[in-house]
């Protein structure tokens, strides 16, 4: 047997160790104590002496173990309803096209025999694709430069497609097939079909499309990610989360969707009750507010009865009367171009002030048709006579000679003066 090793060879042998571990260091001196004690079973007293205060003192060696936090444990994984309803109406149409597709030109095979067989393969093709998804995306990305739709509808259509090319027999294969006017109507029958015997009922299909959803949802956009740590917490936000279902407020619609969708429901639901939007007194669902507009509005723009000689101002049909009585000037004058299209425009306001201030314009703004005011102006101008301007057009022009001449060095008529008073 070899000699037990001497004091110096485990003194040496254990400061290479605490060099080595330093935070093992005081465990290793207290060892050491007891070491020394038993390499030197001649010293009784103090062995025992040192034996007792190593009693007392009771070091323990550290421990280093993991510490594991206590993880969350109840997953709120409520999603996105009126993602999960459309995902759940491509997954009846997906299983239509497969099975159309893999049953064509078949004599003993037909889409219904097949249905179920090819759905129990669909829902484990899909299941396998959306969990190995993230993967693939990320290998895609790095050695591609297309650009790849990260919504989850796109996502899960592209795998339902790719589902429904493994299924295609040697006949649905031609491409004539594919793009034929048959197959979409084989198609939507098998689908109305399946929907008439509750072959693959919405709640079933929903439940895939949410297990789907959350595979391919990566970035949390379409359902709730949160974990909590007792039933109580989640029960509590389950009530306020985003992407809680509640059914819209409007009496008569019956549309579920997500809480987070509320706002974008409301500016678009049309059982929504709103002020008429041309400003009437009515309120009306959204749904009826054009018909309401453009037939029996009384704030209706309408165009003037008189736009066919000139008034193109558009009327509220409910101020149609203050719009005759408000006018009334605007309207003669409408008229007199229309009576007298070469007379000037000085001319007719003249005319226009004449008659508005004359007693036999009385009922004038009544009238509504533009030939029934034409006709009563005519009678008014002939009563009245002709509108005498002349002396106040002299009068003007010799006023103007007047200012010319004193402005002129020589005191005379310039050419062009000279000239328009000799044409007058």
């Amino acid at each position: 047997m070899d000699p037990p090793p001497t004091n110096v060879a485990v003194q040496a042998h254990q400061t290479e160790y605490v060099q080595q571990y330093p935070e093992k260091g005081d465990t290793l001196k207290a060892e050491e104590k007891m070491e020394v004690i038993q390499l030197d079973p001649e010293k009784s007293e103090d062995a025992q002496l040192k034996q007792e205060m190593f009693e007392d003192i009771q070091l323990q060696p550290e421990k280093f173990e993991d510490v594991k936090e206590e993880g969350p444990l109840f997953h709120c994984n409520i999603s996105d309803t009126q993602l999960v309803h459309k995902i759940a109406e491509e997954l009846l149409v997906g299983l239509a096209m497969a099975c159309v597709d893999n049953t064509t030109g078949g004599i003993f095979k037909t889409p219904a025999t097949m249905a179920d067989d090819i759905r129990t393969e669909m829902i484990d093709y899909l299941m396998q694709r959306s969990e190995s998804f993230v993967a693939e995306t990320f290998i895609l990305e790095a050695g591609s430069e297309v650009e790849v739709s990260d919504h989850p509808l796109d996502i899960i259509l592209v795998f339902i497609d790719d589902f429904d090319s493994m299924k295609r027999n040697w006949v649905s294969r031609v491409s004539g097939w594919l793009l034929s006017e048959m197959r979409e109507e084989k198609v939507d029958d098998f689908v109305q079909e399946m929907e008439l015997n509750s072959f693959w009922v919405l709640d079933r299909r929903e439940h895939v499309a949410q297990s789907l959803l959350r595979n391919v949802d990566f970035k949390n956009l379409y359902h709730c990610s949160l974990k909590f740590k007792s039933e109580e917490e989640l029960s509590e936000h389950q009530s306020k989360c985003g992407f809680r279902s509640v059914l819209c407020d409007n009496e008569g619609c019956n549309a579920t969707f997500s809480a987070a969708h509320l706002e974008e429901h409301d500016s678009i639901c049309p059982f929504k009750l709103l002020p008429c939007e041309q400003k009437c007194s009515q309120y009306l669902l959204r749904r009826e507010m054009d018909r309401h507009c453009i037939t029996i509005c009384p704030m209706k723009l309408v165009s003037c009865p008189f736009y066919s000689i000139g008034c193109h101002t558009p009327v509220p049909q409910c101020t149609i009367k203050e719009h005759f009585s408000e006018n009334l000037h605007s309207h003669l004058l409408c008229v007199l171009r229309f009576n007298h299209k070469e007379a000037s425009t000085e001319y007719l306001r003249l005319r226009a002030e004449q008659i508005e201030k004359s007693p036999l314009s009385s009922g004038l703004e009544a009238i509504r048709v533009a030939k029934f005011l034409s006709s009563a102006v005519k009678d008014v101008e002939q009563k009245l006579g002709q509108l005498r301007i002349e002396e106040k057009d002299s009068e003007a022009k010799k006023t103007k000679e007047d200012n010319l001449r004193e402005e002129s060095p020589g005191g005379s008529l310039t050419e062009p003066t000279q000239i328009e008073h000799a044409s007058s």
